[in-house]
């Protein structure tokens, strides 16, 4: 799986090192990506996702359930 929030759907940036001398070169601008299990107790299962720091604030503020539903809805997770 590539680096991409389950919740947020965020991934890496691209962008330029610039030195003093304002030399340009290729870098990435990774997320800060967390890999957690959340229960939910609906289903009664646990399920492990890819998040970033955001996307547990996400999850904090609604609720796993209703995020889930969100992520699934937008095509960041896949129906199992």
């Amino acid at each position: 799986m590539s680096r991409i929030c389950q919740i947020t759907g965020k991934g890496a940036m691209v962008g330029n090192n610039v030195s003093h001398a304002n030399n340009k070169t290729k870098r990435r601008f990774e997320i800060n990506l967390l890999k957690k299990k959340f229960f939910l107790p609906e289903q009664g299962k646990s399920v492990t996702l890819k998040v970033t720091a955001h996307g547990l604030r996400i999850i904090n503020k609604i609720g796993i359930e209703e995020a889930v539903e969100r992520a699934t809805r937008n095509g960041f997770i896949k129906k199992a």
